[in-house]
């Protein structure tokens, strides 16, 4: 069955080609082939480091004992006899026999299983921590036990394999400083096909001061060289997946309960609801002083609803005045039977339930003698929720020296049980997995340990450890805010050894624990590397090239580098991590699927030099990603300003400039694809893209085919950003690429602001833009933004947005005239203020507050008074489009709107900002809000303050269709049918405007006055655009048709620059700029080429001799100068057209160039003398529209729920409860379904059968049972329900007696509830065989309302018994054979 080659050596595995000669090809993973080919030539590296180690291979490859036995057995085969060559001969014939007929079948060894090469020897090194490896050719070892040696280094064809066997039992645990493989050797444990199922450990020891350091890798390392071959395949486990219910803190839905007092004389007693485990009632009655306080607790105790459960605890002493009478209504109707004996200062303690005997009472006593009691009193008992988590009610009672202490405890016992999205039957008890945070804190996110559950369904987990924080699981204002789950253990293990704590050179200022843990690092020109279901534990270093996993300079890693079979990463664990997650360098076409990255330092998955693409990251998790020191963009405030040995001089870094940039995602080249990913919780940045100038590191100086900032972006679809701190998704800036210098001393690597993202076909700027596409991403709990986003055209579409400081901001990809004009579009998405996820306070999460539409308590971004935006425009154009905005309400400390603009802004802003089709929900109170002077907005008089605008193309904003909306005391813009709005500090006008781009020479710190003809009183102050810089710039927005006048409060410039920004052809406004009455003029126009700098069509204006003849001849090139006023007029007229969204015309920018030449230095403001002489009265260019009446047409996105999901479909279902005064007062009970209304207004129930099979939703049944007739309910939910139903419940009014409790178990609840005496009671179940976690049950007090619940329910799932008539499209999957067919 085996061959051998010509050396009779054992075969091993065939080799994938690489796209290099000298490698074989054919290589299947794991499998055992007939022929293996010669190893590849050396590297001179890899000869190099064999010549240092061959006196060391000669001692170590095999041991004196071993060598002996290869001598006996080769004399041994020199004495072959007759007999024994008949007998191998004979033996060999039956064996083949044996395998053709499949005789031995059941034994015959797995070919896809590495292990199972009956070619391999078994290979015990044992302990020696002083052994140096060399597993060399014709070296095929079995590792059978655990083992420690120096090093192993796997060369010329040699295999080193971890045994496994069929029921997983082995474990094995290697430990050594390094394991390099090179030259044809090769490392197994398990394969793709054949997945390993016990447990190997890799353990990489030493410290960073001990020991030599190899080249290129350094230390504590597995390396692979050229010709090396990697091949881990752990046991599949689902990845990660996300919570389908709410985990709540404490495991509890109201928390746990904790209460300890001393002292607290008499009988301290609560009251616990048996369904939730909330403290419903807190008394204390002394009845060792008040017989009026054991009547009191008498009447206290009657009222209580039977199966209440109650617990008592003595204080100091209770039995004085204690009543007969109270003592037997203890005794009847909590079961007691120590109460009646009670003594002076006895400690006592109890626990039981109304009206549940004698069974369900626990109880304790305890006498007091010599101040002490003697122990503790204490009570009891376990209970379950309606949700089926078990609970314990303690009671306690005691006496210390003299010290009373009493107390209670509500607290979750033997578990938290978990509901999870998808089928987690791989998880096993014992496994580690850790939740994410929901809420603005990273530091939120939570390790468990999974126990045993015999009773979890394969969706549900148990975990022994107490949640401390709030994790989501539900889709909540439409926004899927589901935390992230994430399965940290694996049966392989790859792991640093690592120090109690930091120590030698470890950057130990900034870490207080030992960093150097190990690193795998890959190599060009490898043969075959695929890792899965591995567990990296304490790896990385930091150091600049020590990562858990690094491909270093590897090329293309897929097809296109001649790997038939591609390279990839699929399913690892990488966790407390000491330096990034995975490092993608100088290396294309890698894919890293369902991978998670968790506690790490440093950018996590991380794409270094800027030359890297079509990589595809799916599926995979990231979170708590925190600042580390590699890079100035690892570093935090203080590594930053520490860390100057690179800067040049005494410059100290700016923090939020140069630094501060930790991302989970480090995406440093536009053409990657990322699909599916998460990235919940980092420092900085969820996903940052940035562009590199050029390439960088180890590829400096290599030559890009293509600019990254002008290449198309490759597949953005279904990504997912979450409590991170600056933003979800930021698109924007690059690294500095040169040293730093006495010109520019900042570090090498610094965050640089110079990039500007501009995707153009073929990244060629002289072809046509191509839209970056940013399709489904759901950003929600960002401290600033929710997505920053810089470039154009861009396009973002299909998203949600909900919790943000901020929720989009766009803007533009420069400023003219170095931007030649470009656009963003969002549409199709959903921007939510503050939801209904409330947050959680702790985590450093520093900031809280009263907020949302209810007033309720909730964590904040930022602090309380930050203004909380939905979309921000900065500077433009936009296009915002059919989105919808929801719960945008301000608070007494901040103002919330659903659109804003970027606050202290300088810089330009243009108005072609268009909005259309936008939809805003009944709680948003300021649809769109300008700023006010105070907190976060200052004095609101920078440039790009003064100037916001943008156009509201269908009224959908204003209710004035195509009308334009700006800052209220904006006069350049106005006339006199204007509308104000002034809650929103905002002018809605009609009219059309453009812009005027001034650029002064040699005028640093002049502010520039402009002044409409018609409203002189209203000037508006400019203070320029980098005011410090030789050339400052000024860019107003005006109103076209009108006059304006330009004053300095300086000496006039001698050189000054018009640009006609955003005119269309014949559009125009009149100037007047000032100047003393001495000054000579030459005026010029031309066409400026920006692509080259250069001037066309240049022509002279030559002077008139008055304003009226100058009007006359509007369309020449002419001014006049007034010499009278100061004041130099010429009309800006656009002669040519402009396309699409260019700021300049199709012929190019066209310029106006004013010299002027005087002697004088005066201030040049001319307004005293301008004015009233060329004073206009207001007119109305563009009349006003009417305001709009009724709904707006088709507005807003027509997604109801935005899920990372999106092939699933979700059914969203809407109860409205009022109380009893709004019931008296009409309001009526509504179950909405899809957007469809099932009223009620009479008391009674309202019952809703809905198919779960059916989209968008096919109701069943509806059935009203007034409450008359309420009882007939339960014989309809006994017999009525078909199979494969969702059952919807609403009640209206008081229904003292429901008495429905056992008949809701069937449809999901855990236990009969409590349904007495209920205000409202609204009921989610099915009626089937599978128990979902959505099913719910709520109700409120007697009289109290449940208000408004919105829930969102999965249909279609395979679960239900739903038939498949067709297949699901998924999205991503098609996207990621896309990618993989584009590599």
């Amino acid at each position: 069955m085996y061959a051998t080659d010509s050396r009779g050596h054992s075969p091993a595995f065939l080799q994938p080609q690489n796209g290099n000669s000298r490698h074989p090809s054919g290589y299947v993973p794991g499998k055992v082939v007939p022929l293996r080919p010669p190893p590849p030539p050396k590297s001179q590296a890899s000869a190099k480091f064999t010549s240092i180690r061959r006196e060391d291979r000669a001692t170590f490859a095999f041991s004196p004992e071993e060598q002996q036995a290869q001598r006996e057995s080769q004399k041994q085969k020199r004495h072959k006899n007759t007999f024994i060559c008949f007998a191998i001969t004979s033996f060999s014939f039956f064996i083949a026999l044996a395998i053709i007929l499949g005789i031995s079948s059941k034994y015959a060894p797995d070919e896809n299983c590495p292990d199972q090469n009956p070619r391999l020897r078994n290979w015990d090194p044992g302990q020696d921590s002083a052994k140096q490896v060399v597993i060399k050719e014709g070296d095929m070892l079995r590792l059978t036990s655990d083992a420690t040696v120096h090093s192993i280094v796997i060369q010329d064809g040699g295999l080193l394999v971890f045994g496994d066997n069929k029921d997983g039992s082995r474990n094995i645990t290697l430990r050594t400083h390094y394991i390099l493989i090179q030259d044809g050797g090769a490392l197994h444990i398990g394969a793709e096909k054949c997945r390993y199922k016990s447990k190997a450990t890799i353990t990489l020891y030493g410290k960073s001061d001990e020991g030599e350091s190899m080249p290129t890798f350094g230390k504590k390392f597995i390396g692979v060289e050229a010709g090396g071959t990697l091949e881990l395949h752990g046991a599949w486990k689902a990845s990660w997946t996300l919570l389908a219910r709410t985990l709540n803190s404490s495991g509890l839905p109201f928390g746990s309960y904790t209460f300890e007092k001393d002292f607290s004389r008499g009988l301290n007693v609560r009251v616990i609801d048996q369904d939730t485990a909330k403290i419903l009632e807190s008394e204390r009655f002394d009845t060792h002083e008040y017989h009026n306080e054991s009547r009191r607790l008498q009447e206290f105790l009657r009222f209580q609803d039977p199966g209440r459960i109650v617990a008592i605890a003595v204080g100091d002493s209770a039995a004085k005045s204690l009543l007969q009478g109270t003592i037997q209504m203890i005794q009847e109707r909590l079961g007691s039977e120590l109460i009646q004996g009670l003594g002076y200062r006895q400690a006592w303690a109890l626990v039981g339930v109304i009206d549940g005997g004698s069974t369900s009472c626990n109880e304790s006593v305890r006498n007091y003698e010599n101040h002490s009691s003697g122990g503790k009193a204490l009570a009891q008992r376990e209970f379950y929720t309606v949700d089926g988590q078990k609970f314990s009610v303690t009671a306690y009672s005691e006496w210390i020296e003299g010290v009373s202490l009493s107390g209670f405890r509500v607290e979750v016992v033997d578990g938290v049980k978990l509901n999870l999205l998808d089928d987690v039957s791989s998880w096993k008890p014992g496994d580690q997995i850790v939740v994410a945070s929901t809420d603005y804190s990273m530091y939120q996110a939570e390790e468990f340990t999974l126990l045993p559950c015999s009773e979890c369904s394969h969706f549900q987990v148990k975990v022994k450890e107490t949640p401390q924080f709030l994790h989501m699981g539900e889709i909540i204002d439409g926004v899927d805010m589901r935390a992230e789950v994430g399965i940290l253990t694996r049966n392989i293990v790859i792991q640093g050894e690592v120090e109690d704590s930091c120590y030698a050179e470890n950057q130990c200022q900034f870490f207080d624990y030992d960093t150097f843990g190990g690193h795998i690092m890959i190599m060009k020109n490898f043969t075959s590397v695929h890792l899965s279901y591995v567990e990296l534990k304490h790896m990385g270093q930091q150091q600049m090239g020590r990562y858990p996993v690094h491909f270093h300079l590897c090329g293309d890693v897929d097809y296109k580098g001649g790997y038939r079979h591609a390279t990839f990463v699929d399913g690892l664990s990488i966790h407390h991590s000491f330096s990034r997650c995975i490092t993608v360098h100088g290396t294309n076409g890698l894919l890293i699927k369902d991978t998670i990255g968790f506690d790490t330092l440093g950018h996590c998955f991380f794409l270094e030099d800027g030359i890297e693409q079509r990589n595809t990251l799916f599926h995979n998790l990231g979170l708590l990603t925190k600042p580390g020191t590699l890079l100035p963009t690892d570093r935090n405030n203080s590594m930053c300003t520490t860390m100057r040995d690179k800067v040049f001089g005494n410059y100290i870094p700016v923090p939020a400039t140069d630094c501060m940039a930790v991302s989970t995602f480090w995406i440093a080249h536009p053409n990657n694809n990322l699909i599916n990913n998460a990235a919940a919780g980092s420092q900085d940045a969820g996903i940052w893209y940035l562009f590199h100038k050029e390439p960088t590191g180890e590829s400096s100086g290599l030559q890009l085919l293509a600019k990254p900032e002008l290449t198309p972006l490759g597949i953005f679809y279904n990504n997912r950003v979450h409590s991170n701190f600056k933003a979800g998704l930021f698109i924007d800036k690059g690294v500095k690429t040169t040293n730093s210098s006495a010109a520019d001393p900042r570090e090498y690597l610094c965050l640089d602001n110079s990039a500007r993202f501009r995707p153009h076909q073929d990244a060629n700027p002289e072809k046509p833009r191509v839209a970056a596409l940013i399709d489904r991403l759901i950003a929600f709990k960002n401290n600033d933004n929710g997505a920053w986003v810089r470039g154009g055209d861009i396009i973002v579409q299909n998203s949600a947005f909900a919790d943000n400081g901020i929720g989009l901001t766009f803007a533009s990809d420069g400023s003219f005239p170095s931007d030649e004009g470009s656009s963003q579009e969002v549409s199709e998405s959903l921007f939510v203020g503050e939801s209904r996820n409330y947050g959680f306070q702790g985590g450093q999460n520093k900031y809280v507050g009263t907020g949302g539409i209810d007033q309720k308590p909730r964590t904040l971004p930022r602090n309380r008074t930050f203004p909380i935006r939905g979309f921000q425009i900065y500077d433009g154009p936009i296009h915002l489009t059919r989105s919808t905005f929801k719960k945008y309400v301000p608070t007494p400390d901040r103002y919330s709107s659903a659109i804003g603009f970027l606050m202290k802004n300088s810089w330009q802003i243009t108005p072609r900002n268009n909005i259309s089709l936008v939809k805003f929900g009944p709680h948003v109170s300021l649809n769109v809000f300008f700023g006010k002077p105070g907190p976060w907005f200052e004095d609101c008089e920078m440039d790009g303050d003064k100037n916001s605008i943008f156009h509201d193309i269908d009224g959908s904003v204003t209710g004035y269709k195509d009308a334009y909306v700006g800052r209220m005391d904006n006069y350049l813009i106005r006339h006199p049918s204007c509308v104000n709005v002034s809650k929103w500090n905002a002018v809605i006008c009609s009219g059309t405007y453009a812009q005027v781009y001034v650029q002064t020479w040699s005028t640093q710190n002049l502010s520039m006055t402009i002044t409409r003809d018609e409203y002189p009183s209203h000037p508006m102050v400019l203070r320029g655009i980098n005011q410090k810089a030789a050339f400052p710039q000024y860019q107003p927005v005006v109103m076209l048709e009108k006059g304006y006048t330009i004053h300095w409060n300086g000496p006039a410039p001698r050189t000054t620059f018009l640009y006609l920004v955003n005119f269309n052809k014949n559009d125009w406004i009149r100037v007047g700029l000032c100047y003393p009455s001495n000054t000579s003029f030459q005026v010029t126009f031309g066409y400026l080429q920006r692509q080259n700098g250069s001037l066309s069509k240049i022509e002279e204006y030559e002077p008139v001799h008055s304003l009226e003849e100058l009007q006359r001849k509007q369309s020449e090139r002419k001014f006049y100068f007034d010499s009278s006023t100061g004041l130099l007029f010429l009309y800006l007229k656009a002669k040519s057209h402009r396309h699409g969204h260019s700021y300049c015309s199709s012929q190019g920018c066209e310029r106006v160039k004013i010299q002027a030449a005087t002697d004088s230095k005066d201030i040049s403001n001319c307004m005293a003398k301008a004015y009233p002489q060329y004073y206009r009265k207001p007119s109305v260019v563009k009349r006003m529209p009417a305001m709009l009446t009724g709904l707006c047409q088709g507005c807003g996105t027509r997604q109801v729920v935005f899920t990372s999901d999106p092939h699933k479909s979700y059914l969203p279902v809407q109860f409205q409860s009022p109380d009893k005064a709004e019931t008296q007062r009409g309001d009526p009970s509504v179950i909405s379904v899809n957007g469809t209304d099932f009223t009620f207004r009479s008391a009674g129930v309202l019952l809703l059968v809905v198919d779960p099979c059916s989209v968008p939703f096919r109701l069943t049944e509806k059935k009203v049972f007034p409450l008359a007739d309420v009882s007939r309910i339960e014989e309809y939910l006994k017999t009525g329900i078909p199979p494969r139903s969702i059952v919807l419940l609403s009640t209206r009014g008081e229904i003292k007696q429901l008495n429905i409790s056992h008949l809701l178990v069937p449809l999901g609840l855990a236990k009969p509830a409590h349904l007495y005496d209920k205000g409202s009671t609204i009921f989610l179940g099915f009626s089937g065989n599978f128990k979902p976690s959505w099913t719910k049950l709520f109700t409120s007090p007697a009289g109290q309302g449940l208000g408004v619940l919105e829930q969102f329910i999965p249909l279609q799932l395979d679960e239900y018994g739903c038939p498949r008539a067709t297949t699901v499209r998924r999205r991503d999957l098609e996207l990621l054979k896309q990618a993989s067919k584009a590599h």
